[in-house]
């Protein structure tokens, strides 16, 4: 990897680890702080490396520096005086006496138990969120304004609220004993899928995948399938569901950036590996007598793994999802079993269903109307396609119903 290309990778594979072991390290009330530091020390290697040349293990360079910058913090006066020195004093009697543990055991604990601190009920949803996209996945402040369709003002505002209240609530960095570990874990995994879906389908950015968001969900999920108190059935059957989406990645948009609905992919491309590994991970989650949403939702990405449309595959669909709307309500589900339902009892019983449901700001629902009349009523579908474009939230969505409003 050549100069320009390593920092930005570096920057995106240990800044997370650097900042998660730092706030362990100092304490939940100075994430501010480890952020700074983690940040400085890309910003040094930014100005040296150049000039000076990369160093013989960058890593360790990189480390090496937020070590010896993070015991300056605690020497000056300015930024430990009065209260947080004494916070330091009871965990280091002096900054020659402070040892950063980055091994990788320590840096694999840190994540995870930044994970459980930063998932707290005690902030809302999006700050979670935001937080474990800065702290635990390196993504910049810029970045994640983009996603939230916000500016760098209104998140930064939102994670001063978010820091300030676990630092006000003294929030610790440990992983939770197993009677909190019960309550917590279902917060961290709503967490991880929200951090999934945004970048799955994203309403606030017109990119059809972002794709990167969807690899750290993942990733932060293996960190709690490979730990054995959470290695538990519905966070394998989560990692299952985030496989099995995962696998059509590179069928799912063409080289314009635009989406390719599931119909018109090209299975070919779809990752037979990630779908052997879903696979896997469903099995797993099937011990005990445990049944989640995540459950159900990756058993019905399984079954469209399987593209022919054999009424088998449509039946299963259609019973998971009226299991999935008694456990667990929401529009898209309804509309999604809408569409099974018409595999199964065609158009006419589904239109029925979908009137039902009567989701007139859902562009989705119109767009499924739309469908359902599609081959029988191509002007009742058109006018459907129509309140379907009014309604779409991104370029992406609005393309996709001009093509199929074209095909009419």
């Amino acid at each position: 990897m050549n100069q320009p290309e390593l920092l930005p990778h570096l920057f995106r594979t240990e800044f997370r680890k650097m900042a998660a072991v730092l706030v362990k390290s100092l304490g939940i009330g100075h994430i501010t702080t480890a952020e700074d530091i983690a940040s400085e020390t890309f910003e040094l290697a930014l100005k040296s490396w150049p000039y000076k040349g990369i160093p013989e293990n960058p890593v360790a360079w990189l480390y090496t520096v937020a070590k010896n910058k993070a015991k300056n913090h605690i020497q000056r006066d300015l930024l430990f005086a009065g209260k947080i020195a004494n916070e330091m004093k009871s965990t280091f009697s002096s900054a020659e006496e402070m040892d950063i543990d980055l091994s990788e055991q320590n840096i694999t604990d840190s994540q995870l138990q930044m994970l459980f601190a930063l998932c707290h009920p005690v902030i809302p949803a999006e700050a979670q969120v935001a937080l474990s996209l800065r702290i635990l996945c390196g993504f910049g402040i810029d970045e994640i304004a983009n996603a939230f369709l916000t500016t760098r003002e209104v998140i930064n505002k939102r994670l001063f609220r978010a820091k300030e209240k676990l630092r006000q609530q003294k929030i610790a960095i440990v992983f939770p004993d197993q009677r909190e570990l019960a309550l917590r874990l279902d917060t961290v995994l709503t967490t991880l899928y929200l951090l999934f879906s945004e970048g799955y389908y994203s309403e606030s950015d017109d990119n059809v995948l972002r794709e990167e968001f969807c690899r750290e969900a993942m990733r932060l999920m293996e960190l709690l399938i490979r730990n054995p108190s959470t290695d538990q059935p519905k966070v394998n059957a989560l990692y299952a569901l985030m496989c099995f989406h995962a696998s059509r990645f590179a069928a799912r948009r063409n080289k314009n950036n635009e989406l390719i609905l599931y119909h018109h992919q090209d299975e070919t491309l779809w990752d037979e590996a990630l779908i052997r590994q879903g696979a896997y991970h469903l099995h797993l989650a099937s011990r005990g007598e445990q049944l989640s949403r995540y459950h159900l939702e990756a058993s019905i990405a399984y079954w469209h793994t399987i593209k022919a449309d054999s009424r088998e595959k449509w039946e299963s669909v259609l019973q998971l999802y009226n299991h999935l709307l008694t456990m667990s309500y929401s529009p898209i589900a309804a509309l999604n079993r809408t569409y099974a339902l018409s595999k199964v009892a065609g158009h006419a019983v589904a239109i029925g269903e979908a009137l039902k449901l009567n989701l007139d700001t859902n562009p989705f629902y119109f767009a499924l109307l739309g469908e359902l009349h599609t081959g029988h009523d191509p002007v009742q579908a058109k006018q459907y396609f129509q309140q379907a474009l009014h309604l779409a939230a991104t370029k992406a969505d609005q393309l996709t119903i001009k093509k199929k409003m074209e095909s009419l």
